[in-house]
């Protein structure tokens, strides 16, 4: 098995998978998409939220611009309980060419962009209909069989969903719990007087005693999520009149159309390893969160991410296989924080004993006079990239004042946090930062540096590209200060000093050689 040729073989062609295997046709690296369904079901919202630094990650597989322009932007979120607003968190907006903190858009209609751009893509060939039925790991690589056929790869990827087959056939465990409380979402279509804000609404009067999001959608579509009873029945509620009584307590009389319904429970899982062998998890077959707080599906683009600029420089050799432990460390770690503030919300929304429902009271009614509500009521912590503090890949830089407890907070750009943004001018083109990331490691110092040989590097100097000065100041840079920056643009290293051993030596620890 093996050869270099060969693709890496991802299970699924949900976002994640496709995701995946664009960043690996980025990078020159073939991949196979085996998807289970004949047709990808293109019905309803799901995931809708979209985070700024994912958007980035969009943007190198090639359909952020694209969903910028189609979704809805939105900087606040405002959290309420029964008719008075407790608290408002705003996000600073984009500024001139900037990504936008918040985009609201279906996944569906995101999907239906990767596939385009996976189409078009030579390196990268999707198989409906390709269910995997088995997994065979050696030294060489991986055979997978799925859709009657055998598909040999490098590496496998399973991004195949919280049901799908690539996790079991591991033999993986997914511990974790469902929730009790269902939740009836509602995509509908109506003119509504609203601003493009997250609306959360505790205990309204119009669902006493539980809870109430509302997202607004292109094309006048609005989503609803309503927090119901175990024992809700949504086909006995559209046909007594009580599904339209409930939209009508939101909409008033203005006239809808419901474009989509689904009711469903939400889980709190993470796999027990994210990697065995060759073969390795990502998004839903990874993690599953409860949705309040958009950790699900933009965590999982950043998985792939992770993952992609991993296999790519052990395929072409720039990187020992060594390297690929780091996505189990990395990415689990990333789950497990997620898993742990989603776990919070949940006991805080759904209480699953009376010790928690009286704290929830407490809180709520506290909060109408507490001088810092945010501090006690928990409508889900809004989703950050996860910091890579304590990776392996990361070469340390002392002690750490404190993470920002402010949602949205600035990150401080240390290593293992997600390089900042900004304007720059490279080779007389107007661009941003991040935009020079994805394939190759990124050297930032005030003049240039050398770059070590035998991997991928740029090196800019801040002198030249920084014409505004919003780099050295976001940056915090010094006059000998050295950034060192990975592909999927967290911060490699922080080097006070142009010695370019001490530069060689973080980038070959990012890669995976200390």
């Amino acid at each position: 098995m093996g050869s270099v040729a060969e693709p890496v073989v991802v299970a699924g062609a949900g976002p994640v998978g496709l995701v995946t295997a664009l960043l690996l046709a980025r990078h020159g690296v073939p991949a196979v998409v085996l998807e289970a369904a004949a047709r990808r079901d293109p019905a309803g919202s799901r995931a809708i939220c979209f985070q700024r630094d994912v958007l980035d990650v969009l943007d190198r597989a090639g359909c952020a611009e694209r969903m910028i322009a189609r979704g809805v932007t939105w900087t606040t979120g405002r959290t309420y309980h029964r008719g008075d607003e407790l608290f408002a968190v705003t996000f600073p907006g984009a500024g001139s060419g900037e990504v936008p903190p918040w985009i609201n858009i279906s996944q569906a209609e995101v999907e239906a962009y990767l596939r385009d751009l996976a189409g078009a893509e030579p390196l990268v060939e999707v198989r409906y209909g390709h269910r995997v039925r088995a997994v065979r790991q050696g030294e060489g690589g991986v055979e997978v069989e799925a859709g009657g056929a055998t598909v040999r790869g490098t590496h496998l990827v399973g991004a195949d969903g919280g049901h799908g087959a690539v996790r079991e056939l591991l033999g993986i465990g997914f511990p974790g719990r469902t929730f009790a409380d269902k939740f009836l979402i509602c995509d509908i279509r109506a003119e509504l007087p609203f601003p493009s804000e997250r609306r959360f609404f505790f205990d309204p009067e119009w669902n006493p005693g539980r809870q109430v999001l509302v997202h607004q959608c292109p094309d006048g579509t609005w989503r609803i999520d309503w927090q119901v009873p175990a024992d809700h029945d949504l086909d006995a509620e559209r046909a007594s009149g009580a599904l339209d009584a409930r939209i009508r307590k939101i909409a008033g009389d203005v006239p809808y159309e419901i474009v989509w319904a689904t009711v469903y429970r939400f889980h709190e899982r993470c796999a027990e390893a994210f990697a065995s062998a060759r073969a390795f998890l990502a998004g839903d077959a990874a993690h599953l969160y409860a949705p309040f707080g958009a950790r699900g599906l933009n965590s999982g683009v950043q998985d792939a991410e992770n993952l992609a600029w991993k296999l790519a420089f052990v395929r072409h050799g720039w990187a020992p296989p060594e390297l690929l432990r780091s996505y189990d460390l990395e990415r689990r770690a990333a789950a497990l924080e997620n898993l742990r503030v989603t776990t919070r919300t949940m006991e805080f929304l759904v209480p699953q004993t009376p010790a928690q429902r009286a704290h929830r009271l407490d809180s709520l009614e506290r909060a109408r006079t507490h001088p810092d509500p945010r501090a006690i009521i928990d409508s889900g912590r809004l989703a950050e990239p996860y910091w890579y503090l304590d990776s392996p890949l990361t070469t340390p830089a002392g002690p750490l004042d404190g993470f920002p407890s402010e949602p949205g907070a600035v990150r401080p750009p240390v290593p293992g946090v997600l390089c900042p943004d900004g304007p720059c001018t490279v080779a007389g083109e107007r661009t941003r930062l991040r935009r020079l990331f994805g394939t190759r490691f990124v050297i930032l110092g005030a003049t240039a540096v050398e770059a070590p040989g035998g991997i991928p590097c740029d090196s800019y100097a801040l002198d030249d590209i920084d014409t505004e000065g919003a780099l050295r100041a976001a940056l915090r840079a010094g006059p000998d200060t050295v950034h060192v920056v990975r592909p999927d643009g967290h911060l490699a290293a922080v080097l006070p000093g142009r010695d370019s051993g001490a530069v060689a030596a973080a980038v070959r620890r990012a890669c995976g050689r200390p």
